[in-house]
């Protein structure tokens, strides 16, 4: 194979690489308040930044006590106010098929964190993550459950999933990966 050609089929692989969908799924516990929270925030601001071609995001939950349901009322409003939009959104439960197909899970407390790992083939360890780890500014690693704290909560909530995503999304652009 002449140099030219091997550098042809080098640039191939890489373009071919770039253009392979970054799979993302976010996950809490009942996928219907933290989860769909995230996922909508991530989805508006990889749309804001013009790269929303490039992925594939969904949420879900370690159990499945809200299947087929829309996120809480409460989450949907909160997200509305910052233009943010779940009310498309239905919850489910993570399946074992999602730990193959996601290249980021993205847990948004210990419990779950526990619970993937604990269902995940070592094989995909790698891919589970707290998703505060893309927010290194803040003191804490999990996103609080708002359902029973209040108004306020879902506010705390969309804050802390706002600087993740865009810590989120900086940390693939040093990767090169967008």
């Amino acid at each position: 194979m002449s140099t030219k050609a091997y550098a042809h089929f080098s640039f191939k692989s890489k373009e071919h690489k770039l253009m392979e969908k970054i799979k993302v799924l976010f996950v809490c516990m009942g996928n219907i308040c933290r989860s769909p929270t995230a996922e909508g925030v991530f989805t508006k601001m990889i749309d804001e930044e013009g790269v929303s071609g490039r992925f594939e995001v969904d949420s879900a939950g370690t159990h499945a006590y809200h299947e087929g349901e829309a996120p809480d009322l409460r989450a949907q409003k909160a997200a509305q106010a910052r233009d943010v939009k779940l009310k498309h959104l239905k919850a489910r439960k993570v399946v074992n098929g999602d730990f193959e197909d996601y290249d980021y899970i993205l847990a948004m407390d210990q419990d779950n964190y526990s619970i993937l790992t604990e269902a995940c083939s070592e094989e995909h360890q790698q891919k589970i993550k707290y998703f505060l780890e893309f927010a290194p500014n803040l003191k804490n690693h999990e996103v609080p459950d708002p359902y029973y704290g209040g108004r306020y909560g879902f506010e705390t909530v969309l804050d802390l999933v706002e600087e993740a995503s865009a810590g989120f999304i900086s940390t693939l652009k040093k990767a090169g990966k967008i």
